[in-house]
């Protein structure tokens, strides 16, 4: 059998197993596969044309998932994200590298990337957050040269029943202030949530430094809405306790909470010791304060004010509930009013 002569290919066994490497100069890239196979040959090319692979990237195949990744996370359209987002895209990239990251990016189809998420049909969120970042990555590549198009662009997202954040009733709210009193710092995150309608991610960096003539400034982390909003008089109570410090809420330490998340699991302690049911988030709060704005009589202008939603629609989800029992209400007085004229 005549045996396959590549130049700049150096062999090894180590262990048993049998390793290819291209060297060349300072080149030194991992060859996989076996000599002659389509993987391996693809690698080759890609490294003979004097394809380097990315900084932070070593031992990656230049043309693989993973020397791709390393190229868009340097790349504006990766930076130009918001901090968050950037966490996020890179936190779930990196757990699809761990089994793919030595895939070429030119032989992804359709139908391996549904396999794919498919196989996080138990998690389905989660496996449309991967699609929309490989989705990106792809995009990247198609525009780099790298592919002839973007075999994400037709994949389909998971469909599932998404359930929505259950808002605090009037009486979670009272439940929760019962067990703990005023002067807490479990009760000061409770009225910065609730008399602020913000996520939990703005609340954790609002400090004294944010109270300008009475109202509290907030730019939105996620959307970057600038809002200035009245200090309610139940939250008015609360902040000194944050006195002397450049967050309002902090650890037990005394320091500022380090992610959304680390403050979320604390805030859900909290809501456990009282008594409150699993379900109950932070976000529900902000679905609070909106059901309060709605039975108060506030357009949903005014409710967008306080929340810093964009659109209508976002606006319409929260009240839905306030806005049909007020409806009602008065459709009965009006029904009340025609019998009486009868």
């Amino acid at each position: 059998m005549a045996r396959l002569r590549l130049d700049h290919v150096h062999t090894f066994t180590k262990g048993g197993r049998v390793y290819h490497y291209f060297r060349r100069g300072r080149q030194r890239v991992r060859l996989p596969g076996q000599p002659g196979s389509r993987e391996f040959m693809d690698a080759y090319h890609a490294a003979q044309a004097g394809t380097e692979a990315p900084v932070g990237a070593a031992q990656t195949v230049p043309g693989s998932m993973a020397a791709a990744a390393a190229d868009w996370y340097r790349a504006p359209a990766f930076t130009g994200l918001k901090p968050t987002s950037q966490r996020t895209y890179r936190r779930l990239m990196e757990l699809f590298l761990k089994d793919h990251g030595a895939r070429l990016v030119a032989h992804a189809e359709p139908r391996h990337l549904l396999r794919e998420l498919e196989g996080m049909s138990s998690t389905p969120a989660q496996a449309n957050a991967l699609r929309n970042v490989l989705r990106s990555l792809f995009q990247f590549a198609f525009e780099r040269g790298m592919r002839r198009d973007n075999p994400m662009r037709d994949v389909r997202r998971l469909k599932y029943e998404k359930a929505p954040y259950r808002p605090w009733e009037e009486s979670h709210i009272a439940q929760y202030r019962a067990r703990h009193p005023s002067g807490t710092r479990a009760r000061l995150a409770l009225e910065l949530l609730l008399n602020t309608g913000q996520r939990r991610g703005d609340v954790i960096r609002m400090g004294p430094q944010h109270i300008r003539d009475g109202r509290l400034s907030v730019k939105q982390e996620k959307t970057g809405a600038e809002l200035r909003l009245p200090i309610h008089r139940d939250l008015a109570a609360e902040l000194a306790t944050g006195a002397g410090q450049l967050v309002f809420l902090t650890t037990q330490a005394g320091a500022a909470f380090k992610s959304g998340t680390g403050f979320y699991n604390w805030f859900k302690s909290r809501c456990a010791e009282a008594g409150l049911p699993a379900d109950l988030s932070p976000h529900g709060l902000r679905k609070a304060i909106a059901r309060r704005l709605a039975k108060a009589g506030c357009t949903p202008h005014q409710i967008m004010s306080i929340t810093g939603h964009k659109t209508l629609a976002e606006v319409e989800r929260y009240t839905l509930d306030a806005d049909q029992e007020r409806l009602a209400e008065s459709a009965i007085v009006r029904l009340r009013r025609t019998g009486k004229k009868k």
